[in-house]
């Protein structure tokens, strides 16, 4: 059949990942009114607080104009607050940021467990480290 090679299309398997394991994430963040991407930047920035933005973009993987929008937001929510340093902006979490940690971790964990319950802990396990290794290389 035609649409036989999208058994084999990286494309096609990592976006259909994506959106299963978004759906999964997002259900167990829900309690905490933030989307899984607030919650790892706020389970971060309670974790090293001072981080740098620079440094806290490239633990996320992503760009530092979208790291800014991503604080921008959490400001306005009143959960992070930005200070410079010179020329370095470093990011904090506010004391209403510091209360969500609890359920953020716990969402983090119900996360996990919910998918190693179906990819068992070895499979998920080398399957991140995979994902991570792979991205690293295509980056380059």
């Amino acid at each position: 059949m035609e649409h036989e090679f999208l058994k084999k299309c990286l494309y096609f398997n990592v976006n259909r990942l994506s959106r299963v394991i978004t759906r999964i994430a997002e259900e167990e963040f829900a309690g905490t009114g933030l989307t899984p991407m607030y919650g790892f930047i706020i389970r971060i920035i309670n974790a090293e607080p001072g981080i740098s933005q620079k440094e806290l973009a490239e633990k996320l993987y992503i760009a530092p104009s979208t790291l800014t929008r991503f604080i921008d937001k959490l400001e306005v929510k009143q959960l992070a607050q930005r200070k410079v340093q010179g020329k370095t902006v470093l990011v904090y979490p506010t004391e209403k940021g510091q209360q969500l940690n609890d359920m953020i971790v716990q969402s983090s964990k119900n996360f996990e467990r919910r998918y190693q319950e179906v990819l068992g802990v070895e499979q998920s396990r080398q399957l991140s480290q995979s994902l991570e290794a792979t991205s690293g290389e295509l980056e380059k």
